[in-house]
């Protein structure tokens, strides 16, 4: 549809939105619209929605996703705008669904090992709160703070992605506002649900053009007991990536592979103002490790190892302090903002 058969938003349609939400502070527009709202973290592109709603509840959603769809507006949902593929931006206007209000940790679910959430409840709250009960959410993305109702949205996939898989793969069900108001749900907590057409999975990643998330069951596993990373400089970038398939055909898969290169490390290391543990190389694989026991991390370890020095590794350096573990993930972690 082209921008010019959308209508764009009134008096009429704010006094109704207003009506909707009856909270003037959790609307946004004119003079009071935040730039923030008009790019994501990239700013590849920029344009602005004639509205921001900071809606609080699934039926908020619902009735302003029915009123979008009788006047023919365009709806954009929002989490915390750090993605990177321009899909939380209002390319044609209308209204902006800001979801981060809706942050509440519904059910953690021991037997079932579900927790329910709202989309607004950021990936470094989720992880923290998980790994206090004992339990781990896989999927990392560099942006810990992420939405989880955004990386459900772009099926987020992070550093953890070699060995555990995506997002799509720790998402049981969904309650999902379409795009004429109604609310559905699909699939549950239950893991054998083979029946019919699979809806959860086409809402994710779908990047908000099919619906809303308002609500997400997520799928936990036991937290790992022990873990380690190994930083293995190479001589040329190349050697690095080389090596990655090498790796991955091996018994032995890391919980995580990132490749980094000096530049990026320093620029990293002036970002944070922390030192790297080494920046003599050209190139860098990152490698973590995770198991129920030391006999087990120790045992994958060393053979990543010595499969890395038999491609032309210079050194394989351990980081087995949660100081040292903290400096290399953090500088990855920080790779985009350094960069900028």
């Amino acid at each position: 549809m082209s921008e010019n058969s959308y209508k764009r938003l009134d008096h009429g349609d704010i006094e109704a939105i207003r009506a909707i939400i009856g909270d003037d502070t959790r609307l946004l527009y004119g003079v009071d619209l935040p730039e923030d709202y008009s790019h994501d973290e990239l700013g590849g592109v920029a344009s602005y929605p004639d509205i921001v709603v900071r809606v609080k509840t699934a039926q908020e959603v619902s009735r302003v996703m029915k009123y979008a769809w009788d006047n023919n507006i365009p709806v954009t949902p929002r989490g915390a705008g750090t993605g990177l593929v321009g899909s939380s931006v209002a390319m044609e206007h209308g209204i902006m669904l800001d979801t981060t209000l809706m942050d509440s940790i519904l059910e953690l679910d021991e037997e079932n090992l579900t927790l329910t959430v709202e989309p607004g409840v950021l990936l470094m709250d989720l992880a923290a709160f998980v790994e206090d009960h004992g339990f781990f959410y896989p999927p990392d993305p560099g942006e810990k703070s992420a939405t989880i109702g955004g990386n459900i949205s772009t099926n987020a996939g992070g550093m953890r992605a070699v060995k555990y898989g995506v997002t799509r793969d720790f998402v049981r069900g969904l309650e999902v506002v379409l795009p004429d108001g109604r609310i559905v749900e699909f699939g549950g907590k239950v893991v054998k649900n083979s029946s019919g057409y699979d809806l959860k999975d086409l809402m994710i990643g779908s990047e908000g053009t099919l619906g809303v998330i308002t609500k997400a069951i997520l799928k936990l596993l036991p937290k790992p007991e022990k873990t380690l990373s190994l930083l293995v400089p190479f001589g040329t970038l190349q050697q690095a990536i080389d090596t990655v398939p090498v790796i991955v055909k091996s018994r032995h898969i890391p919980t995580a592979i990132e490749f980094m290169e000096r530049q990026v490390i320093v620029d990293a290391e002036e970002y944070l103002g922390k030192p790297f543990p080494d920046k003599s190389a050209d190139a860098y694989l990152l490698l973590k490790f995770d198991g129920s026991s030391q006999e087990e991390v120790d045992a994958a370890y060393e053979a990543v190892a010595d499969l890395c020095l038999e491609q032309g590794a210079l050194d394989v350096l351990i980081s087995d302090t949660e100081e040292r573990e903290e400096s290399i993930w953090k500088a990855r972690g920080a790779f985009l903002e350094a960069i900028k």
